[in-house]
């Protein structure tokens, strides 16, 4: 592996799609090898479009992360208080 095959593989990894479309993920993968390869410059422009494309359609298909920050927090906890307060 070597430069476009190591980015591409490490975002599709972080985007967890392998398991959703491998087969996109596997085309994705081969194109970057097109880009890594010493194939002409028409072809790498045709391979990086398709890339691009496919990438595009992988991200769309990435499920959302469930991470939270500080004001996700806070409002948790005060319509938590809120839900308390009218119970009583």
């Amino acid at each position: 592996m070597s430069g476009v095959r190591d980015a591409i593989d490490a975002e599709i990894t972080q985007l967890r799609v392998s398991g959703i479309a491998p087969g996109l993920a596997q085309v994705a993968l081969s194109l970057a090898d097109l880009l890594d390869g010493q194939e002409g410059s028409t072809a790498k422009s045709n391979a990086a479009r398709e890339l691009r494309a496919v990438m595009e359609d992988l991200r769309k298909l990435a499920p959302v992360a469930e991470e939270t920050d500080r004001v996700d927090e806070l409002a948790q906890r005060r319509g938590g208080g809120r839900f308390r307060a009218r119970r009583a």
